[in-house]
C-alpha cells in the first residue's frame, strides 16, 4: 500500500525516533509498504518518520541510481547506529521526499561504519562509502530528527525559507501523495 509522505513542518520529522523490537506490529507489511511508497515517489531512501512513524526504521535502494544499478544495494535498517564517519567532507546535491522541489548541496563525510538490524532482526556491522554512505547518512538523519536542510548555512536556509513554508502549507507540486501539517492539498 502506498502511504502518504509527511511534508516539511510536521513535528514527527524533528523527533528522535525510538528503537523497535521484533514484535513490532506488522513490521514486514510496514517495510513492504515503505518500499512501495518509496518507489512510487521515485526515491532512493525512506525513513519511518517520513510516513508518520517515530521509530528507528529506514530503507534504501540505490540500484535506481545508474552508478549503483548492479550493486545490490537494497537494504532495511532497523535500530541503526552510525559508529564511525571518516574521510574528507564532500558536497553532493541532495533532495528529500518530505521537501519536494528543494535540492541543495550538503557536505558529508564519505565513509561510514554502521550497526543495524535487517528485516529479519539479524545484526550487521558494515562499512559503506560514496553515494551509498550518503543515502544512509541522509536517512539516518531522519531517525535522529534531522533534515538535510538543517545542514545548510544560515544564508542558504534564509534563501529557501519561503519554499519550505509553502511546502508545510501544502503549496507544492509533488507527484506523490503527501500529508501536510499546516494545510491540505
Amino acid at each position: 500500500m502506498i502511504l502518504p509522505i509527511v511534508a516539511y513542518g510536521d513535528a514527527v520529522l524533528k523527533k528522535v525516533s525510538v528503537d523497535i523490537e521484533k514484535t513490532y506490529p506488522d513490521i514486514q507489511k510496514l517495510i513492504a509498504d515503505m518500499f512501495e511508497t518509496m518507489y512510487a515517489a521515485s526515491g532512493v531512501g525512506l525513513a519511518a518518520p517520513q510516513i508518520g512513524k517515530n521509530i528507528r526504521l529506514f530503507i534504501a535502494d540505490g540500484t535506481q541510481i545508474d552508478t549503483l544499478k548492479d550493486s545490490g544495494f537494497k537494504k532495511v535498517f532497523i535500530n541503526a547506529e552510525i559508529l564511525e564517519e571518516d574521510g574528507e567532507e564532500w558536497s553532493y546535491n541532495e533532495g528529500c521526499l518530505s521537501i519536494p522541489g528543494v535540492r541543495e548541496d550538503v557536505m558529508r563525510l564519505p565513509k561510514i561504519k554502521i550497526k543495524y538490524l535487517d528485516e529479519n532482526f539479524k545484526s550487521h556491522t558494515e562499512e559503506f562509502d560514496g553515494i551509498q554512505a550518503r543515502i544512509i547518512q541522509h536517512e539516518y538523519d531522519h531517525i535522529e530528527g534531522v533534515l538535510f536542510v538543517d545542514h545548510l548555512s544560515a544564508l542558504k536556509k534564509q534563501l529557501i525559507r519561503g519554499k519550505l513554508q509553502n511546502i508545510s502549507k501544502g503549496k507544492t507540486d509533488a507527484e506523490y501523495r503527501m500529508k501536510f501539517p499546516l494545510g491540505k492539498k
